[in-house]
């Protein structure tokens, strides 16, 4: 049997796995790790840009937000990672074509927008004209990127990754949005094992059957 760790820059070239049924206890405990996280690191984005807030108290919420971003950084690589050596089970043999396609490809933009997001707000950081350390969780010092903490045209680079980091995240949402709807649709209404892959035990919720007349 070849090895399922494949020399290739796709998420999906670990194919599925035959005959498994849910995906490993490791990637649903990625899975639900990196989903909270994301929620939450939006939910403290939104709140940064668009709600006032007092100085100590927006600056306590950047500290944190730079520490479940690199924890889903890394969680991600990790997730990534073990993807390649646990291929996931397969989707359902009568699921459509392009629908297994565009399963594909949004899992492949949710990885490079996990893996993304934390890099650019890291490059952020690093280039911000300030100069802020981050220390995670208050207690792990995290260094800058030299390469963008060295630069001379910081008040030029911030505003563009700043840009780049926000458009990133309302495409983040729609993707987020895109997934969980597509979950849902193949528990509630195509009634397959799409979702109890990654929620094992997951009850149905049959509808009420309706009465005939004779």
């Amino acid at each position: 049997m070849s090895s399922p760790v494949a020399s290739t820059n796709s998420v999906a070239a670990a194919g599925p796995a035959p005959g498994r049924t849910r995906y490993t206890s490791v990637a649903i405990a990625l899975h639900w790790t990196i989903g909270l996280g994301i929620v939450a690191m939006l939910a403290m984005g939104l709140v940064m840009t668009h709600v006032k807030l007092a100085p100590f108290t927006q600056f306590k919420l950047y500290q944190l937000h730079k520490s479940v971003g690199i924890t889903i950084l890394l969680a991600a690589a990790l997730r990534l990672l073990w993807r390649f050596a646990h291929p996931p089970p397969a989707l359902p043999d009568d699921m459509p074509r392009w629908e297994k396609g565009a399963a594909e490809g949004t899992h492949v933009l949710l990885y490079g927008l996990m893996i993304g997001m934390p890099l650019v707000g890291w490059a952020l950081v690093s280039a911000a004209p300030l100069n802020i350390p981050t220390v995670l969780y208050g207690v792990i010092p995290w260094p800058h990127i030299p390469i963008f903490a060295d630069l001379h045209i910081k008040a030029q680079s911030a505003p563009v990754l700043a840009r780049i980091h926000a458009y990133g995240g309302y495409t983040l949402i729609a993707l987020l949005a895109l997934h969980a709807g597509a979950a849902l649709r193949h528990h509630l209404v195509l009634r397959d094992d799409v979702l109890r892959r990654m929620i094992p035990g997951l009850p149905w919720f049959r509808r009420a059957q309706t009465r005939t007349l004779s």
